[in-house]
């Protein structure tokens, strides 16, 4: 065994290992650097979702439409609730690609480290990698969807506004606040597998505290910056802003931002809680 041979008044370089802090401790960079593996769990999602499936890429279309038929009938019909001067169908319809757009990517999300145990217990990457990739998949059905939005926009001769360009803002609001929420979920689900059973419950909550089947302009203005509390109100209203022209309200600016504000709280606390309990996950999943 080869011994150390000190020279005169020569020292010992000690290095300290500690562990990183602030955003740092994030090492979002890692992201970019396995953006293959990104690309690759995308297009796995992407094909095993639709590789035995009787109806393909329809049911991209089929939920947002069994929805929409079920709200005009309820809501739009019997309770005759207001769509701000728009066909229901269609006041209706635009909401729901946004919200299912983010529903989905909220349910793969919170899902994501459970369903990959084989890859997290055998291998290493950046376990960002899986959440982050969960929430692209959904972008597929999205666009099928906003095709038939195109063509009842057509049927009913409603033009979208000049204000169009907005839409991949909104989008993207929708998927950040999806993937804060799942990534707090995500690690919790490691832990506490109870927490799938959460999920769609409060997916449903959701829906409703979300003014997708009617105008959020029957909140009281009073409580409107209250309401906008849900990051998800805000980007419904946007989106249904940007092509439809419908009202955004007297306080737009101010309830948009405080839509935006808790989005990306959200989002940075569940990047650093992801962060913090990602050491245990190959031990307790």
């Amino acid at each position: 065994m080869s011994e150390l041979t000190l020279q005169p008044n020569q020292e010992l370089e000690i290095t300290h290992i500690k562990p990183s802090r602030g955003w740092s401790a994030l090492n979002l960079r890692d992201i970019w650097h396995y953006r293959e593996l990104v690309y690759f769990l995308t297009w796995r999602d992407i094909k095993v979702r639709y590789k035995q499936t009787l109806l393909g890429a329809a049911w991209a279309v089929i939920r947002p439409l069994v929805t929409m038929i079920v709200f005009t009938l309820i809501f739009g019909h019997v309770a005759k609730l207001d769509s701000e001067g728009v066909p229901y169908e269609l006041f209706t319809f635009t909401a729901l690609l946004p919200w299912q757009l983010f529903s989905k990517a909220l349910s793969d999300t919170s899902r994501s480290m459970v369903s990959n145990r084989s890859m997290i217990t055998k291998i290493y990457f950046p376990r960002l990698v899986i959440p982050f990739s969960s929430i692209i998949s959904g972008l597929v059905d999205f666009g099928i969807a906003f095709v038939i939005l195109i063509g009842m926009m057509f049927y009913y001769g409603v033009k979208p506004t000049s204000a169009i360009w907005t839409l991949p803002l909104f989008l993207i609001l929708a998927l950040l606040t999806a993937l804060g929420i799942g990534l707090w979920f995500s690690a919790l689900n490691v832990q506490f597998r109870d927490v799938g059973y959460i999920i769609p419950f409060l997916t449903q909550v959701w829906l409703y505290a979300t003014p997708v089947a009617y105008s959020a302009q029957i909140v009281s203005p009073k409580w409107q910056i209250v309401y906008a509390l849900n990051p998800m109100a805000g980007v419904v209203q946007g989106f249904r802003w940007a092509l439809l022209g419908t009202d955004l309200g007297a306080d737009a600016a101010t309830t948009l931002s405080v839509s935006i504000l808790i989005s990306i709280l959200i989002l940075i606390s569940g990047l650093f809680y992801f962060r913090r309990m990602e050491r245990t996950f190959a031990d307790v999943v």
